[in-house]
């Protein structure tokens, strides 16, 4: 019982990636960029929203269904670190931040942008 609580209090210690992502149509080149304090979990999230039709981005899913999943690359361009202040659990102003940056980032390089919804 005693290794169950340690387990248990280990992954409550635990910090998973937070950043930036990006799902790029190898096509359009058109990029979504996704932001997270849980990168591979909203990574998982957005494909199998993807998969299920069910994305609240209509242009992306629509493009997802004409192009198919083979279609796109799905890539962290970026990762926040940690702050050393271990009290601090939010990041979203953060990661809105990064977003425009990286927003920003892809205009200049001429690339057209999914337009988020959400």
């Amino acid at each position: 019982m005693d290794r169950k609580k340690e387990l248990k209090e280990q992954y409550k210690q635990m910090k998973p990636d937070m950043g930036i992502f990006t799902v790029r149509s190898n096509i359009s080149n058109k990029a979504y960029l996704g932001i997270s304090q849980n990168l591979n979990g909203y990574i998982n999230r957005t494909l199998f929203q993807l998969k299920l039709g069910s994305h609240p981005n209509m242009e992306l899913q629509k493009d997802w269904k004409e192009y198919g999943a083979d279609n796109f690359t799905v890539e962290i361009i970026e990762i926040l670190e940690y702050d050393k202040d271990e009290s601090k659990t939010d990041y979203s102003e953060e990661l809105a931040v990064l977003k425009m940056i990286w927003e920003e980032k892809l205009v200049k390089e001429n690339k057209e942008l999914y337009i988020s919804t959400n």
